[in-house]
């Protein structure tokens, strides 16, 4: 009889995952594994599953190792039962401020989205929907899906990376992500785009994003507790940062640079008004622009709604376009604006 214990006890083990724990592996992993740093997953949709009908209480880590991730469908995380302290943590297995860290190593989430059609405006899709409070995004790099964004003179094709609808939810934070696209080939329309509160975007870069990130609407009109902070936004083809009527005057935005995008800042026309400090606006067409989000951009907005301290509006932006180098697609080394530490290092 013990003998026979210990024989079922060998054959079910492969398939108990580390509680809590999900690795996934692009070019070694199995979806059918039990998802340990040994025996890893394949995808992130089966990373998703997993964590939905987890019932154990405490936090949950998605851990992806280096590769390319195709994502053929949108990946929703619905488990609600995370707190402030026992988060939904969703990270590369190599962060960029480990001493080893290259960008190579950072996992690279592709879409490849059929988009879903949306009334009188074209279609959609997106890529991670987090449809739950308390979540943590780190150290990933999202690419734009290979989609003409134009569908014919009045709609358009529009990919969101990170996207969350519920008016409800609280709390997640988007930090040391890299997020790149192209208008013409593979477009990003927004990169990080969330109903409710409580979304951070922490030492974040949108390289050629046509808008970085749109903080929308929460239930009972106002959204609390947002923020934006070193990141680094470059040749935006809407906008560096996006704000409605419902973003509430609490949004916190500093020590970011903006730079050669068409508009540095979006907002609403409502009563709110924001601060923005110790940050670079430079080469943009606009700095502030007034739009909604069924007219688009509506004009110039002046001063009317942004407060500025220490902002600078002269100086050339110079970006790293060689691949071997550990700043990637962030400031060239000792170029102008370095003193912000915008970008991807938080050390």
């Amino acid at each position: 009889m013990k003998k026979t214990i210990l024989f079922l006890l060998a054959a079910v083990s492969p398939l108990i995952s580390l509680a809590g724990q999900f690795h996934i592996n692009a070019q070694a992993g199995n979806d059918a594994n039990p998802g340990t740093q040994a025996q890893p997953l394949k995808t992130i949709a089966e990373a998703g599953r997993r964590v939905n009908s987890s019932y154990t209480k405490g936090a949950d880590t998605v851990i992806l190792a280096g590769g390319v991730y195709p994502l053929t469908e949108t990946v929703l995380f619905t488990n609600n039962k995370y707190s402030l302290e026992s988060r939904l943590v969703i990270k590369a297995e190599i962060m960029p401020d480990d001493p080893d860290w290259s960008p190579q190593d950072m996992p690279i989430i592709a879409s490849v989205i059929q988009g879903i059609k949306t009334p009188k405006d074209g279609d959609e899709s997106k890529g991670l929907q987090i449809e739950t409070s308390h979540v943590t995004i780190e150290g990933l790099r999202f690419i734009g899906s290979p989609a003409y964004y134009y569908i014919d003179g009045k709609h358009n094709r529009r990919y969101y990376p990170i996207w969350r609808d519920g008016k409800t939810l609280d709390d997640l934070v988007v930090t040391q992500c890299l997020f790149s696209g192209n208008a013409d080939i593979s477009a990003i329309r927004v990169a990080v785009i969330a109903n409710g509160h409580g979304l951070v975007v922490d030492h974040c870069v949108f390289f050629n994003c046509q808008n970085s990130v749109v903080f929308w609407d929460a239930e009972g009109g106002t959204s609390y507790r947002n923020a934006m902070r070193y990141c680094l936004v470059y040749n935006g083809n809407y906008s560096g940062v996006w704000t409605t009527g419902n973003t509430a005057d609490d949004f916190e935005f500093h020590h970011n640079i903006i730079a050669d995008s068409h508009t540095a800042w979006i907002s609403d026309k409502s009563r709110h008004h924001y601060s923005a400090h110790d940050c670079i606006f430079t080469g943009n067409t606009n700095l502030t622009e007034y739009g909604s989000d069924t007219g688009g951009i509506n004009g110039p907005a002046g001063n009317s709604f942004l407060r500025t301290d220490n902002i600078q509006v002269n100086g050339k932006i110079e970006i790293e376009k060689n691949q071997a180098k550990r700043n990637y697609l962030q400031l060239k080394e000792g170029s102008f604006g370095q003193n912000l530490k915008a970008g991807l290092f938080k050390k």
